[in-house]
């Protein structure tokens, strides 16, 4: 029988609409021997830090130490190098990260129980200076599952599958076309941009990597897309 909030497709992943029903199949990665990586994939905008952020409130909830979340926007390229490189215009983009880097936490995380005695710590990203800060998310020994959330993680080029290759599980979640640009254009606006700026950066920079991110939705191992997130 199907989990609750959940639908088969033909030609794609499995859709789940519900939040309990993610948790639960989180819990079961958990749950798991050794330590799980989940990813979820998206477009900018899709929801992925609130689902991720979700996700692992649940599990903290039932058992503290469980699942800790580490975002792949850690990865970003700090604006020094993006100046060097002549991308800082495109800043979000898949070649402004560093996804070799990326990859090996990914793995060191999944290896880490047994292996080391203390936590691991991974990069956050600052929106307040839009910068990756090293050192910023300890994991813990105990720690048995890392949510981590990106555009990226499906992306089938020679730099990023090593990305996928990873997690044991990515998930896509996508939402409404219209409230997920509302959302990056007040986002933008949040942290500093005008409205017509924030409006030009979207349809510009942000909306060319959602439609290569789109593509990437049938490698995904199933489809989230639930209407009952914490807002």
């Amino acid at each position: 029988m199907a989990e609750r909030g959940a639908m088969t497709e033909r030609d794609g992943p499995e859709r789940i609409t519900h939040l309990d029903a993610l948790v639960d199949r989180a819990r079961r990665l958990a749950h798991r021997d050794g330590r799980a990586v989940l990813g979820i994939a998206g477009a900018p905008g899709a929801g992925k830090t609130t689902l991720a952020r979700a996700v692992v409130a649940a599990l903290e909830a039932e058992r503290p130490g469980t699942a800790v979340h580490v975002p792949m926007d850690g990865f970003h390229l700090a604006d020094v190098e993006l100046d060097r490189l002549g991308r800082r215009d495109r800043k979000g983009a898949p070649d402004t990260f560093d996804p070799a880097g990326y990859a090996a936490l990914l793995r060191r995380l999944r290896a880490a129980p047994g292996r080391e005695a203390g936590p691991v710590y991974a990069p956050a990203f600052d929106r307040e200076i839009e910068q990756p800060v090293a050192g910023s998310i300890p994991v813990h020994p105990g720690c048995r599952l890392v949510v981590s959330e990106g555009n990226y993680l499906l992306v089938d080029t020679p730099g990023w599958r090593a990305v996928r290759a990873a997690f044991d599980e990515v998930w896509f979640h996508e939402t409404d076309e219209a409230l997920r640009v509302e959302r990056l254009v007040a986002r933008h606006i949040r942290f500093g941009k005008t409205p017509d700026a924030a409006r030009a950066w979207v349809q510009h920079t942000d909306e060319p990597n959602a439609r290569l991110v789109a593509g990437t939705r049938p490698h995904a191992d199933l489809v989230a897309a639930c209407a009952d997130l914490p807002a």
